[in-house]
């Protein structure tokens, strides 16, 4: 219990942390949307090339944990759609609802799963990533799509902007170098190392710098839904898969830690572009980045 706690406080108090840098304004107003998106293109990218590239990866058994992740999302996913048929959410509402029960934070994962399991964990959290991002982004623009006639869904657009997510391309980078037996010189490998370093705390930061607090004050049943949906129902579906195919304890674990992470800010750049309810978005995003810590602290002892 108290290497959970020595895990968790540290990963929220810097997203808290980073809250309180935008609320006095520090450094600037400008300066976290640049550093955001620093991080992204730079600081992550490069965590994720050097872990993968440099670590012993068990393809046999990673297939098992990505069919485990993918499959959760599905049912997830389609749990939601039969929900909408007894419910009958507004349209605008549902598509933040399907957001925020299938998209998953990136930087929350990665430190958490660093902090607990190591580099092995962490490459384990960034393979999975690789497939599942194009595949809830897939599943994200088929709601709008569905539900929003200005959510159309175009193929050339979705190729390019997987091609362009810094994010998928690092791993495939990694997994290229890795598979290839390719020794990266020292000079590059202590390069990547500094940079990865910086990766997940400027991440963290960020995330607080995303919280909106002064949504949640129009709270709705569709906020509950969704909370509900990402942080209680995610992780049990997932769990109650990775139990059928086998996993070993550290694939369970992490399975299910991927399935209790909040949703991703980037949900709210997708619902502002496409018409979604925005509002109820980053209630969501707020709300879920929040509650998580309690979930997590109280499944994690039992896995």
């Amino acid at each position: 219990m108290e290497h959970i706690v020595n895990t968790l406080i540290p990963i929220f108090s810097l997203i808290l942390l980073g809250y309180f840098f935008k609320r006095i304004k520090f450094p600037s107003t400008d300066f976290w949307p640049m550093a955001d998106k620093f991080t992204y293109y730079v600081l992550m990218p490069s965590l994720l090339i050097y872990k993968i590239s440099t670590s012993n990866i068990d393809l046999e058994k990673t297939l098992d944990l990505v069919t485990t992740a993918l499959l959760a999302i599905s049912i997830v996913f389609f749990s939601l759609i039969l929900l909408n048929f007894f419910i009958k959410f507004n349209n605008k509402g549902f598509t933040s609802i399907m957001q925020g029960g299938i998209r998953f934070n990136t930087y929350v994962l990665l430190a958490f799963v660093d902090s607990v399991y190591g580099d092995k964990g962490l490459v384990l959290a960034a393979i999975v990533m690789a497939f599942v991002i194009p595949f809830i982004n897939v599943l994200c623009i088929s709601t709008f799509a569905l539900y929003m006639r200005d959510g159309k869904f175009s193929l050339l657009k979705f190729l390019q902007t997987l091609i362009k997510n810094p994010l998928i391309m690092a791993c495939v980078i990694g997994g290229l170098i890795n598979a290839s037996d390719i020794t990266l010189p020292i000079v590059v490998l202590k390069s990547l190392t500094i940079l990865s370093a910086a990766a997940l705390p400027v991440g963290l930061l960020s995330v607080g710098v995303g919280l909106e607090f002064k949504y949640l004050k129009s709270a709705k049943k569709e906020l509950i839904v969704a909370v509900i949906a990402k942080l209680i129902y995610f992780p049990f579906v997932i769990y109650s898969i990775g139990i059928m195919f086998g996993l070993s304890n550290e694939m369970l674990a992490i399975a299910v830690i991927f399935g209790a992470m909040p949703t991703a800010v980037s949900g709210y750049i997708l619902a502002r572009e496409l018409g979604g309810d925005v509002t109820l978005m980053a209630s969501i995003i707020t709300l879920q980045t929040l509650l998580c810590m309690v979930t997590l602290f109280l499944v994690i002892p039992f896995l």
